[in-house]
């Protein structure tokens, strides 16, 4: 089975910095996009990055130079360096990813990791 599992979210004051990962675990071929979404109470789910498999990035206006998304494509991992962090970031965060795996094309989410940040 193919699945993506998050970790690293956290409380953390306003200011501080955390650093989010997301690993793809099962028979994968390859990993196209990869992105990080976000869902605060009462809102709808936001995209918050992406990156290409050739690593190239895009960021939401909100995020823009405080976040930074990255990957490891041998890994299969994705992550989320999250720096400045504002108390309007708390949020539940998601990855998602497009991956070919041995059942064909999937577009897969995460569990999703809470991010706390305090004023």
């Amino acid at each position: 089975q193919v699945q993506l599992v998050e970790s690293g979210g956290g409380l953390v004051q306003a200011g501080g910095s955390l650093r989010l990962s997301c690993t793809a675990s099962g028979r994968i071929f390859s990993i196209n996009v990869m992105a990080w979404y976000r869902q605060a109470p009462g809102n709808q789910r936001e995209l918050v990055a992406t990156i290409t498999r050739a690593f190239s990035t895009s960021y939401s206006d909100s995020v823009k130079g405080r976040f930074t998304i990255s990957r490891d494509n041998a890994k299969n991992t994705v992550y989320l360096q999250m720096n400045s962090l504002k108390p309007e970031d708390t949020a539940v965060y998601y990855c998602n990813a497009g991956v070919y795996s041995g059942t064909g094309y999937l577009d897969l989410w995460g569990q999703g990791t809470q991010v706390t940040v305090s004023s």
